[in-house]
């Protein structure tokens, strides 16, 4: 875990458990940086239309959050708690979060 985790206040997750075991990932960028490159799996959901768009995913189920740098990230998750959200994880940089589940991370 580096410097810039602990400053955000992240903790130390196993994503590729978290994923193994049903956590959705869902990527917070804009429709065309998502379209640029992205997790395999991720949903798209840009930061504007959260919490919305999420209604329908159960609020004890494990939700990934990933964007650009792990700005927007973690204000969905910001969002998302305040919504009652249980389970949510502010993974960052969607390339590392790819990097950290193709390594079993």
């Amino acid at each position: 875990m580096g410097f810039l985790d602990r400053l955000l206040g992240r903790k130390a997750v196993n994503f590729s458990e978290l994923v193994e075991n049903g956590a959705r990932i869902v990527d917070v960028r804009s429709q065309v940086e998502f379209a640029s490159g992205s997790i395999k799996g991720a949903v798209n959901i840009p930061l504007q239309q959260f919490p919305g768009k999420l209604r329908s995913v159960s609020k004890e189920e494990p939700i990934i959050l990933c964007c650009a740098s792990g700005t927007r990230s973690g204000m969905a998750r910001r969002a998302l708690l305040a919504e009652g959200y249980q389970n949510v994880y502010n993974a960052g940089s969607w390339i590392h979060l790819d990097r950290k589940l193709k390594n079993g991370i």
